[in-house]
Protein backbone atom coordinates (compact mmCIF):
# COMPACT_ATOMS: atom_id res chain seq x y z
CA UNK A 1 0.00 0.00 0.00
CA UNK A 2 2.85 2.33 -0.89
CA UNK A 3 1.03 4.09 -3.72
CA UNK A 4 -2.26 5.86 -3.24
CA UNK A 5 -2.53 6.41 -7.00
CA UNK A 6 -3.57 2.80 -7.59
CA UNK A 7 -6.37 2.83 -5.00
CA UNK A 8 -9.96 3.11 -6.06
CA UNK A 9 -12.25 5.66 -4.44
CA UNK A 10 -14.09 2.79 -2.74
CA UNK A 11 -10.88 1.52 -1.15
CA UNK A 12 -9.92 5.04 -0.05
CA UNK A 13 -13.32 5.52 1.61
CA UNK A 14 -12.97 2.14 3.35
CA UNK A 15 -9.49 3.08 4.57
CA UNK A 16 -10.84 6.37 5.93
CA UNK A 17 -13.64 4.53 7.73
CA UNK A 18 -11.17 2.11 9.30
CA UNK A 19 -8.92 4.99 10.40
CA UNK A 20 -11.87 6.79 11.99
CA UNK A 21 -12.91 3.60 13.80
CA UNK A 22 -9.36 3.11 15.10
CA UNK A 23 -9.27 6.70 16.35
CA UNK A 24 -12.63 6.23 18.04
CA UNK A 25 -11.48 3.03 19.76
CA UNK A 26 -8.23 4.67 20.82
CA UNK A 27 -10.18 7.58 22.33
CA UNK A 28 -12.36 5.09 24.20
CA UNK A 29 -9.29 3.31 25.56
CA UNK A 30 -7.83 6.63 26.67
CA UNK A 31 -11.05 7.38 28.55
CA UNK A 32 -11.00 3.97 30.24
CA UNK A 33 -7.32 4.09 31.23
CA UNK A 34 -7.14 7.81 31.86
CA UNK A 35 -4.96 8.62 28.86
CA UNK A 36 -2.27 6.12 29.76
CA UNK A 37 -2.45 4.16 26.48
CA UNK A 38 0.48 5.11 24.25
CA UNK A 39 -0.23 5.54 20.57
CA UNK A 40 2.48 3.95 18.46
CA UNK A 41 3.24 4.77 14.86
CA UNK A 42 2.40 2.36 12.05
CA UNK A 43 3.83 -1.09 12.48
CA UNK A 44 3.47 -0.93 16.26
CA UNK A 45 7.10 0.11 16.67
CA UNK A 46 8.15 3.11 18.70
CA UNK A 47 10.96 5.05 17.11
CA UNK A 48 13.66 5.63 19.68
CA UNK A 49 16.11 8.51 19.55
CA UNK A 50 19.77 7.93 20.22
CA UNK A 51 21.76 10.50 22.15
CA UNK A 52 24.84 12.02 20.52
CA UNK A 53 27.04 10.26 23.10
CA UNK A 54 25.49 6.89 22.28
CA UNK A 55 25.93 7.56 18.55
CA UNK A 56 29.61 8.35 19.11
CA UNK A 57 30.14 5.17 21.15
CA UNK A 58 28.41 3.05 18.54
CA UNK A 59 30.38 4.67 15.74
CA UNK A 60 33.67 4.05 17.54
CA UNK A 61 32.81 0.39 18.13
CA UNK A 62 31.80 -0.14 14.51
CA UNK A 63 34.98 1.53 13.24
CA UNK A 64 37.10 -0.63 15.56
CA UNK A 65 35.35 -3.76 14.32
CA UNK A 66 35.91 -2.69 10.72
CA UNK A 67 39.63 -2.08 11.34
CA UNK A 68 39.91 -5.48 13.04
CA UNK A 69 38.23 -7.25 10.10
CA UNK A 70 40.37 -5.38 7.57
CA UNK A 71 43.54 -6.32 9.46
CA UNK A 72 42.46 -9.97 9.61
CA UNK A 73 41.90 -10.03 5.81
CA UNK A 74 45.38 -8.65 5.11
CA UNK A 75 47.14 -11.42 7.05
Amino acid sequence: MNSFENLTPTKLRRAAEIKEKLQSLNNELNQIFGGLVPVTPKGGRVKRKMSPAAKAKLSAKLKAAWVKRKAAKQK
